[in-house]
C-alpha cells in the first residue's frame, strides 16, 4: 500500500511543473487575446452598429442600394457572408448553408475563450492540491520555510488560474452575443435578398 501511495504521490509531484508551465502559457495568451479582443470590440462595434441601421429600413426596393453601400474593403468576416448571402440571390438553400458556415466560423473563433475558460480553473486547482502533500509533510516535520513556499505557490496558481478562466469567460460571453447577432442580420437579410430576386424572376 506505502508503494501505491509512493507512486501516486511521485506522479502528483512531478506534474507541478508541467501544470505551472501550462498555466503561464495560457496566461499569456489570454493577455494577447485581450489585445486582439479590443480590436474586434472596435471593429464590431463599428461595422455592426452601421450595418444594422442601414437593416432598419431595408426592403426589396432599397436592397440594391445597400449594396452599394457595403465597404469595398472590409476584414470583416460579417461583410464577406452579407456579400455572399447578396450573391445567392432567391437561392435559399445556399444562403443557409452560407448562414451554416458563418456559424462554424464564429465557433471557431470561440474555441480559444472556450479553452480559456475550462482549463483556467482546472490546472488553477491542480495548482492548489499538488503543493499542498509537500507543505503538510514540511508542517509535519516543522519545515516552516517549505511549508510556506509550497503555500506561496498554491495560492499563486489559483490567482492565476482563475484570471486566465475569467478573461475567457467574458470574451466568450461577448463573442456569442456578437456571434447571435451577426446571424439575426444574416437571416433577415437572406429573407430580403430572397423575395427580392425571387420576384423579379
Amino acid at each position: 500500500m506505502n508503494l501505491i501511495s509512493n507512486i501516486l504521490y511521485w506522479i502528483s509531484t512531478g506534474l507541478l511543473v508541467p501544470v505551472i508551465v501550462l498555466l503561464i502559457f495560457f496566461f499569456i495568451r489570454a493577455l494577447i487575446m485581450i489585445g486582439g479582443f479590443f480590436g474586434q470590440y472596435l471593429q464590431m462595434k463599428k461595422t455592426t452598429a452601421v450595418i444594422y441601421a442601414k437593416l432598419t429600413g431595408l426592403n426589396t426596393d432599397t436592397l440594391a442600394d445597400f449594396e452599394k453601400q457595403l465597404p469595398s474593403e472590409s476584414g470583416s468576416v460579417l461583410i464577406a457572408y452579407i456579400r455572399k448571402v447578396i450573391e445567392a440571390g432567391a437561392d435559399r438553400s445556399k444562403a443557409d448553408l452560407l448562414i451554416s458556415e458563418y456559424e462554424i466560423e464564429a465557433d471557431k473563433e470561440l474555441s480559444t475563450s472556450k479553452t480559456l475558460t475550462k482549463m483556467g480553473p482546472i490546472l488553477g486547482l491542480m495548482g492548489t492540491l499538488i503543493p499542498m502533500g509537500p507543505a503538510l509533510v514540511g508542517l509535519a516535520s516543522g519545515d516552516i520555510a517549505s511549508m510556506a513556499y509550497n503555500m506561496q505557490v498554491a495560492f499563486a496558481t489559483t490567482v492565476v488560474g482563475l484570471v486566465v478562466s475569467a478573461i475567457g469567460f467574458v470574451t466568450q460571453q461577448t463573442k456569442e452575443r456578437w456571434a447571435a447577432k451577426n446571424l439575426t442580420i444574416l437571416e433577415y437579410l437572406a429573407d430580403i435578398v430572397e423575395k427580392e430576386k425571387g420576384g423579379r424572376k
